[in-house]
């Protein structure tokens, strides 16, 4: 019954620090618009450019288009902008003397930190939501199986999580809003390029194709992929443990680390 009780605070815990957060976006909802705006572009403008080019829809499989082949990877590059910057909050909070505070509290860092990247899985949610209704307005055809989109949200909260956990591992080192800005950007577009979003591994140079095979990013753009246009579904358990695995180590760093913020 002990253990119980302390799982049940445990989550209680970070439940409580995900409403919290959550709470930000209820106050400035102008975040999550303007955030939409970058999909947007790439599905409307830079989509329909490539679907028009040969070269690019020889590489990718014959019953797709290039925009169904796209959409996936849209929709995993607006949860990771958004996650991959949650650092910056983490150190905004303790400039402000809040970090400070919630370690005082007894909630253990482990769930403070897993709060926070729940709250960029509901943020992550929200951003897929406006793709996927972007995509259908340009009638790209998805499947929308209810199990399917589930499926798809699901790898969102965990691609969410995972790369603000990332984020704020990495402030624990950098412990600047500004460096924590620059190392945002060096790494996003790197993850974002190295993955399968916009082309398949196959039209990549050879010595980019062994970073984007342990790119978390590649294999929840994959299972994506999978679910929402082909309905192959041989790989989902693979793509789904990777990120899994992923997401638990930068969590487990991502505690390590909240300590010495205010150290």
């Amino acid at each position: 019954m002990n253990i119980l009780r302390i799982i049940k605070k445990y989550f209680s815990d970070a439940t409580i620090i995900m409403e919290l957060e959550l709470r930000k976006i209820r106050h400035d909802q102008t975040q999550i618009w303007v955030r939409v705006v970058q999909p947007a572009l790439w599905l409307v403008i830079y989509g329909t450019t490539m679907s028009k080019i040969s070269a690019m829809n020889s590489f990718i499989p014959k019953n797709l288009t290039y925009l169904q082949f796209m959409t996936p990877g849209v929709l995993a590059q607006s949860a990771l902008f958004v996650a991959i910057f949650f650092g910056i909050n983490v150190v905004w909070e303790r400039d402000l003397g809040l970090l400070n505070k919630l370690l005082s509290t007894p909630a253990s860092r482990s769930s403070i930190i897993l709060g926070k990247a729940l709250s960029a899985g509901v943020r992550g949610i929200i951003q897929a939501i406006a793709v996927i209704i972007l995509a259908l307005i340009l009638q790209v055809h998805i499947i929308m199986n209810p199990l399917s989109i589930l499926g798809v949200f699901f790898m969102i909260v965990l691609l969410s999580m995972c790369f603000a956990s990332l984020s704020m591992s990495l402030a624990s080192i950098f412990k600047t809003r500004e460096r924590m800005m620059g190392i945002g950007q060096v790494i996003t577009m790197p993850l974002f390029f190295a993955s399968s979003a916009i082309y398949p591994l196959a039209m990549m140079p050879s010595w980019i194709r062994p970073i984007a095979i342990i790119n978390p990013l590649t294999y929840v753009i994959d299972g994506m992929r999978d679910l929402l246009t082909t309905g192959n579904l041989s790989s989902l358990p693979l793509d789904f443990l990777v990120i899994i695995f992923a997401t638990i180590l930068f969590l487990v760093l991502a505690s390590r680390g909240l300590r010495t913020m205010v150290s």
